[in-house]
């Protein structure tokens, strides 16, 4: 990618957010609108989980092959293929006359979703060469994040309230056209100086994986485990076969050699475990305002800004940070915040009170604002550009696993605790064991930040990246792959 000026560069950022923002507010619109959907379509919890995870699961299935493709022909024709995919299914979501259907399309998003963030996030990365200025690009990426959790609720119940629940898949219609225009205009193309070859068997594995877990955990209440064992067991054969199939590959699709890197290794686990958090948050809240508390999409979505808003204003903070001062700081407050907000659901049943709601859902949002920058600035940082691409989608596949699996086992925990009471009866009792699982999610982020961003962790970072960009040792792997 050639050497842009300053101006060009923050236009190239406002424009890859600008996909972040369509992404990110569809998934916040859509938790609002949750209860109107299954009103309408007569939809079960499960029903609901799977209008979530149709999408992050699809999305979490082919990030890194979207982002080796885009590596491999062309970053900016791959961002505008998936910004083109992704308007035209947000167009057929909006005109889905059943669930059925409705799943289907939402898939059909999570195709063109697949080809954006993890794209955007390698346009960020090779723009942005200097640490520092990448580390602040990078909060300012986070910060939107936080503009769509505190915009998405208000739209989301301005429009269901005063059009319906399908209107919700218009907004993403315009963002998107004028994104592909701008990228047509002002996006240099770019990709790796060395393709990667395609990885099939590694890729339909990983599909295998995250669809048969996915599948065992959302329908483990109500088909039973005789159902769903079989699902769980290709889950364990897709595992084992990555792990044993991956690393004979020249040019795998998850270079294992990653996980190497003791802040890398961490950043992923930390990004699952955070976004499981916030998924299953958002699953539960959403449900609790509106089919416990009784309120109508627009107050619930009112009740959600003290969660929104710490989250956009963290986030650049945590950026800034993560420039000057690197990542454990923010990490451990993230930790800390996102635990402490588990605790008082879990412990105290915040939900029955109007003054312990409103704290579990600010430190929420403290903690989701500055788990962000860190995360992804941790997953690039110490890699080779050439392979930018492929970190950054491992980062994004992490972030959408960790979401697809917060939902399916929080809203798998809440319908096996329901039964066949009434959600405004059984719902608090019921969400206890969901908010515990948030909590353990909290401490992961909290012991991993701070044991991976040491003197140690940062050794293991270096040591891996010379590994990566040594020809001998690429060699020297191809060889005994083969062997």
């Amino acid at each position: 990618m050639p050497e842009l000026s300053h101006r060009r560069r923050l236009l190239v950022l406002a424009i890859c957010c600008m996909s972040l923002l369509i992404v990110s507010l569809d998934n916040t619109v859509l938790n609002v609108a949750l209860p109107s959907m299954q009103r309408e379509l007569h939809a079960t919890t499960s029903g609901l989980q799977w209008t979530i995870d149709a999408y992050t699961l699809v999305l979490a299935s082919l990030l890194m092959l979207a982002g080796s493709t885009a590596d491999r022909i062309g970053r900016k024709r791959v961002f505008m293929s998936g910004l083109v995919v992704f308007s035209i299914g947000s167009l057929l979501c909006s005109l889905a006359p059943n669930l059925t259907l409705l799943v289907v399309f939402r898939m059909v998003q999570a195709v063109g979703g697949s080809m954006l963030n993890p794209v955007a996030m390698s346009i960020i990365t090779n723009t942005f060469t200097d640490a520092r200025e990448r580390a602040r690009a990078i909060g300012v990426w986070g910060a939107v994040v936080g503009i769509s959790m505190a915009a998405g609720p208000l739209v989301g119940g301005l429009l269901v309230e005063s059009v319906g629940w399908r209107s919700i898949f218009w907004v993403n219609l315009p963002v998107g056209l004028a994104a592909l225009l701008l990228t047509l205009r002002f996006v240099p193309e770019s990709r790796a100086p060395r393709a990667r070859r395609p990885d099939p068997v590694g890729q339909v594995l990983v599909i295998a994986l995250f669809g048969s877990l996915t599948y065992a955990i959302i329908e483990a209440p109500d088909s039973g485990a005789a159902t769903v064992a079989p699902f769980a067991a290709v889950a364990l054969a897709a595992l084992i076969g990555l792990l044993w199939y991956e690393p004979r590959r020249q040019e795998p699709l998850i270079d294992l050699r990653f996980f190497h890197s003791a802040p890398f290794s961490g950043a992923t686990v930390i990004a699952i475990s955070a976004f499981a958090a916030l998924g299953g948050f958002l699953f539960l809240s959403t449900l609790y305002l509106q089919n416990v508390r009784g309120l109508d999409a627009l107050h619930a979505g009112l009740w959600m800004l003290p969660m929104a808003l710490p989250t956009f204003l963290c986030a650049p903070l945590s950026g800034r940070l993560v420039g000057t001062r690197g990542p454990r700081l923010p990490l451990l407050v993230a930790g800390a915040a996102i635990t402490a907000s588990g605790v008082m659901f879990a412990a105290f049943s915040a939900e029955t009170s109007d003054a312990t709601l409103l704290l579990g859902y600010v430190l929420f949002g403290i903690g989701f604002g500055f788990v962000n920058a860190p995360i992804t600035n941790t997953a690039v940082s110490g890699m080779p550009r050439a392979q930018a691409g492929v970190a950054a989608a491992v980062a994004s596949t992490s972030r959408q696993l960790g979401q697809t699996l917060g939902v399916a086992v929080l809203g798998a925990v809440l319908a096996s605790g329901i039964g066949r009471s009434s959600y405004k009866d059984a719902f608090v009792e019921a969400a206890g064991p969901g908010w515990w699982i948030l909590t353990g999610c909290g401490v992961a982020v909290l012991v991993l930040g701070f044991v991976t961003s040491g003197r140690w962790a940062h050794g293991t970072a270096d040591r891996t990246a010379e590994k990566l960009e040594s020809p001998e040792v690429r060699q020297a792997v191809g060889a005994s792959g083969r062997a």
